[in-house]
């Protein structure tokens, strides 16, 4: 168990990372600037000038992919931010006032928004802003609260049981001390990994909103819009549906598997059983 348990650890890291470092290298350089179209050149096969070959508009595939690396990974990064940054206090807080209308209240927004996807909000939010990668964050990012929330206050409930935290109470620490000093440390193992799961499917849900032309806007590269650009090529270029797609796969696979490596590593009653 444990040794599978860090193979897949080091293999997600390794496909995660090679697309987060894809996208940070794009931030600097890439083959080809991806705002410069080449339309005599479109659609070319791979070959040593362009080793992933082109898009319909003549742009080099390989920048492309680098620079919706890019995009995809920072939409996900800052939308999972969100929902860590603002779920894991109300969940804290929640769990903090077990039974009282606080409680009752947090739970219930949390049920609200779990009754509307990402997308569903996304069409919400684009209906009134307009389509951007901005909206896509805050879309993403709202439905992750909920998420984080319900993490937090599920992990925290079995600890405000124990005796270290009636310890803490009856030292005279208050609910917000003893949340952050005591609760926070002891499920930060369940929120790394649950973090590594909603960072994947924010990738997908970025993908699938740029897909349906509500995400990232053109010029701005993303690996949904790319697939969304292929459909009409598929079958005379399928490469150009195929190289955004297998980015996509590889990354949130990588990341799947970096979450379960991780909750083996850090989850203290796996290590119990290995023993």
């Amino acid at each position: 168990m444990a040794g599978r348990g860090a193979v897949q650890l080091w293999i997600g890291a390794g496909l995660s990372g090679f697309f987060c470092l894809a996208g940070l290298l794009s931030l600097v350089w890439t083959p080809y600037d991806v705002t410069v179209l080449d339309i005599g050149n479109k659609l070319a096969p791979p070959s040593a000038e362009h080793l992933l070959g082109t898009d319909h508009l003549g742009r080099d595939m390989l920048s492309m992919i680098m620079a919706g690396a890019r995009t995809s990974i920072a939409v996900a990064l800052v939308a999972v931010g969100i929902g860590i940054g603002l779920g894991v206090p109300l969940g804290l807080w929640a769990a903090a006032r077990k039974g009282s209308l606080t409680d009752e209240i947090v739970m219930r927004g949390n049920d609200l928004v779990f009754a509307f996807p990402s997308l569903v909000i996304a069409i919400l939010i684009t209906a009134v802003f307009g389509p951007s990668a901005v909206n896509a964050i805050i879309a993403i990012g709202i439905f992750n609260i909920p998420v984080f929330a319900r993490v937090a206050r599920g992990a925290a409930l079995t600890l405000w049981t124990q005796d270290f935290i009636l310890a803490a109470r009856v030292a005279g620490k208050k609910s917000a001390r003893i949340s952050v000093e005591h609760i926070l440390p002891n499920i930060a193992n369940l929120l790394i990994v649950q973090g590594t799961i909603q960072f994947s499917l924010g990738i997908l849900a970025e993908a699938g909103l740029s897909y349906v032309g509500l995400g990232t806007q053109p010029p701005t590269p993303s690996w949904g819009r790319m697939l969304a650009d292929a459909q009409t090529f598929f079958y005379g270029n399928p490469s150009l549906a195929i190289l955004p797609g297998l980015a996509i796969v590889l990354t949130v696979l990588g990341l799947n598997l970096m979450g379960d490596g991780l909750r083996d590593a850090l989850d203290p009653r796996l290590q119990r059983s290995i023993r």
